[in-house]
């Protein structure tokens, strides 16, 4: 490699084309992603590898893996895309003061906090963006929202976090279940049921309360990525699930809930970037504080879509 300039000119498509190959594992598959050729990729990599002055990536016949030099790159690499759309989102809010875009999750409904922020800015652009239950902390991150109203656990650095309400936790069963049709459980009434296990670390300590209070691991259960496959393992008996009660929302008809005492409540929470503080942000948040707050028990049961897998 040739010696490496002290002050490199980054390409910042590039460097997330380095990201891109370093998630796939593979250049051909990246190469879709970015749809572009894969001819082309390598030799932006490559590229990008000579400025450097260091091999990011040992190619292989069965894909590509991240170099010593690639694993220490790429935090770096996503930290730069990320400070570069801080950047450009915290320009366009200087340049546009009078736009705003609130995100939000299923099963948490911000309609009146919104109306009323466009009543009392009507000359303002007051958008909503529906994000999945894990796009909260990257869309925020990234400018795609301003502001999201979300349910913990969430990695709070770089965010401001304000809790809006508690939801009662509850279990999912099915109906042939033996805890089906009791008042209420505990975590002892469930210490040897699988739980379904996500990939984030803070949603399988929240949601399977892993470790449990003693200390103890909480049971095995499978792995999923899909809250689809989630009732499914639910309904055939493989597994049971925690979930937030969303009053008057149902799940599928061949699972029910069972009140779960003895944790903590799930927590609705507003979340914007730790260092904006417009007008229209603070607004927002009055708004959401005084407006946005639990829905009134009912007949319905929770809504388990809007906890992730």
């Amino acid at each position: 490699m040739a010696d490496m300039d002290p002050t490199p000119d980054l390409d910042l498509r590039v460097v997330r084309y380095f990201t891109v190959v370093a998630e796939q594992r593979h250049f051909g598959r990246a190469a879709e992603a970015l749809l572009i050729t894969q001819p082309s990729l390598s030799r932006q990599i490559q590229r990008l590898e000579q400025l450097l002055g260091a091999r990011l990536f040992d190619r292989t016949p069965q894909g590509a893996r991240l170099t010593g030099a690639g694993e220490v790159f790429l935090p770096r690499a996503t930290a730069l895309l990320r400070a570069a759309a801080q950047a450009a989102t915290a320009t366009r809010a200087a340049a546009e003061p009078n736009r705003v875009t609130i995100g939000y999750i299923n099963g948490v409904f911000v309609t009146a906090a919104v109306r009323d922020l466009r009543r009392r800015f009507p000359d303002a652009e007051v958008q909503t963006l529906h994000l999945d239950w894990n796009e909260s902390r990257e869309a925020l991150l990234t400018g795609r929202v301003d502001a999201v109203v979300t349910r913990l656990p969430l990695r709070a650095d770089e965010l401001r976090v304000t809790v809006l309400y508690d939801e009662p936790r509850v279990l999912v069963v099915p109906l042939d279940h033996r805890l089906a049709g009791k008042e209420s459980v505990t975590l002892d009434d469930i210490a040897d049921e699988p739980l379904p296990r996500g990939q984030d670390p803070l949603w399988n300590a929240f949601w399977r309360v892993d470790p449990r209070p003693d200390g103890s691991p909480a049971p095995g259960g499978p792995l999923i990525d899909a809250v689809e496959d989630k009732f499914e393992h639910v309904a055939a008996g493989q597994a049971v699930a925690i979930v937030p009660r969303v009053p008057g929302v149902a799940i599928r008809p061949d699972l029910t809930t069972v009140p779960l005492h003895g944790v903590e409540p799930s927590h609705v929470v507003l979340v914007t970037r730790a260092e904006d503080d417009t007008r229209l942000l603070a607004a927002f948040r009055m708004s959401a504080e005084a407006l946005l707050t639990a829905p009134e028990p009912g007949q319905g049961v929770s809504w388990a879509w809007t906890t992730g897998p």
